[in-house]
């Protein structure tokens, strides 16, 4: 089935283009250029402004942090910082670089992660997630290579932060440029420095042959990256299969199978998932949500392994816990709900619901016919179920509100492996909690507090395992993406939906 309004004509128009695309060329290898290409425009490149994929994606070749995870085998690497220790369960110490140079040809030292912090700290400068610099109180010169970060409060994130999510900019050129220079012209000390650029529509690339000795990212084996913005996808197939574009991605199930007898098709998992919040407090409101056993219904009602099936394909997977599987601690031995509609409206029936009951369900950043197979699935075990589509921004604000009963949506966890952006965000007493089980925040707020995995661990599952009984979520489903790719390139994808073409290379 097709989604992502993908329509009948695009389908035609893409079926011409295969009858019409000349045999593929070089594509870059033969001028060592990798020509990518997004459907939306990236923004402009201060990572700390920036929400979308596309720009981050850029920013991260451009910039370091600290610290690098490896996605492949989840060990987080010296990066601008040799080493690192926890000199109290709110203080970190690192051990910096010497000899690490900017892309303008300024030294690395700790002026320029103290100047960067602490400007991207102040609420004035206008970071976009907040979550990743409001666990941080100070951040203070111990010498020229050390400096000292001070916690506001006992944070387990904060390695996966300092791990390429907060980049480091020079100090000298921050100050004088700001948030708008920084993004007209980024200077970094990453595998790749910008040559060129036409803000939201053609960026050039080329490797920095003065990137430190000793990166986790490597020295990349090509030499060149130029990306586009090409928002009509027909037309990036187009010059995939022409040769004239190496690399894109986020290709519906439907089209990617199309492509697959040209161009190289790679399908691989990602962090965000799917789910239906559901509201047990309320806020004063009598929402049928607040009874255990409607909640328990709306969890049988739905067949997810059909939606599955239908809708998201590749290695998307029915969800039982309130998280990803590819994330620490997300346990996965918890209460499991079977699709089984009888029993959903004997459920029903002990709730007091003997006739059904009416709910409204917002829907934000999900394709319409998954809310609409949803609401059927409802509608079949007694639930009838008003759809109310709404912008993400509107949606998350009717939640926080308390003004609807259910809410489906999608969470990526800021790209982030760990449970921690995921159940602390709607389990642990903040806004977006319209659940407030005070057993469940306890657990959460031990976990995130904590630097011992094991106690990590073993709380996120206590609390997921509650989380689950009490059926607080429909956790719907992982989303997975398809990648073009030319015949020439060796490209892996990872589950943050981070593309690391520093890691690419040619066939």
């Amino acid at each position: 089935m097709k989604i992502l309004g993908t329509t009948a004509l695009a389908g035609a128009l893409l079926a011409a283009s295969f009858a019409l695309a000349p045999a593929p060329a070089m594509a870059g290898k033969a001028d060592d250029t990798l020509n990518a290409a997004f459907a939306l425009e990236p923004e402009a490149l201060d990572t700390y402004k920036i929400a979308g994929r596309e720009g981050l994606i850029l920013a991260r070749h451009i910039y370091d942090g600290l610290l690098y995870k490896d996605l492949d085998t989840g060990e987080i690497k010296p990066a601008l910082a040799k080493a690192w220790r926890f000199v109290d369960p709110t203080t970190m110490e690192f051990d910096l670089r010497e000899g690490v140079t900017f892309h303008n040809g300024a030294k690395f030292t700790a002026d320029d992660v103290v100047y960067t912090l602490t400007t991207v700290l102040d609420p004035a400068y206008g970071t976009r997630f907040r979550i990743a610099v409001d666990w941080i109180d100070k951040v203070e010169k111990v010498s020229d290579f050390q400096v000292r970060i001070k916690m506001a409060k006992p944070f387990a994130g904060a390695v996966e932060m300092l791990a390429d999510a907060l980049p480091i900019y020079p100090a000298a050129y921050f100050k004088e440029v700001g948030s708008a220079g920084m993004a007209a012209k980024p200077v970094g000390t990453g595998p790749y420095k910008l040559t060129e650029m036409t803000p939201g529509i053609r960026y050039a690339f080329e490797r920095f042959d003065g990137h430190y000795a000793g990166s986790p990212k490597g020295k990349p084996a090509i030499g060149k990256i130029v990306v586009r913005t090409i928002p009509e996808l027909n037309t990036q197939f187009a010059e995939l299969m022409a040769g004239k574009l190496d690399w894109t991605w986020r290709i519906p199930p439907d089209q990617a199978a199309r492509l697959a007898s040209r161009v190289q098709i790679v399908n691989g998992p990602i962090m965000r998932i799917s789910y239906v919040g559901m509201t047990v407090t309320g806020k004063g409101k009598d929402y049928p949500t607040k009874n255990l056993k409607v909640r328990q219904a709306i969890n049988h009602a739905v067949n997810r392994e059909a939606i599955v099936k239908a809708f998201a394909g590749g290695a998307s997977q029915v969800l039982n816990a309130a998280c990803n599987p590819k994330q620490f601690g997300c346990a996965q031995d918890v209460t499991k709900y079977a699709y089984d509609p009888t029993k959903a409206k004997a459920l029903l029936a002990e709730a007091g619901f003997a006739n059904g009951v009416d709910i409204e369900m917002v829907f934000a950043a999900m394709p319409r016919p998954v809310a609409e197979a949803i609401a059927n699935d409802l509608g079949k075990a007694g639930i009838r179920t008003t759809l109310n589509e709404q912008q993400y921004a509107a949606g998350v604000q009717k939640w926080r509100a308390g003004e609807l009963p259910a809410f489906f949506t999608n969470w990526g966890s800021y790209g982030t492996g760990d449970v921690a952006f995921i159940i602390s965000n709607f389990f642990g007493g903040g806004a977006d909690d319209l659940v407030q089980d005070k057993e469940v925040m306890e657990l959460v707020n031990a976990a995130d507090t904590s630097q011992d995995r094991a106690l990590r661990e073993a709380n996120y599952a206590e609390a997921l395992k509650k989380i689950a009984d009490q059926a607080y979520w429909l956790p719907m489903y992982d989303f997975n993406i398809n990648y073009g790719l030319s015949q020439q390139l060796t490209f892996k994808p990872h589950p943050d939906e981070f593309a690391r073409w520093w890691l690419s290379s040619w066939k």
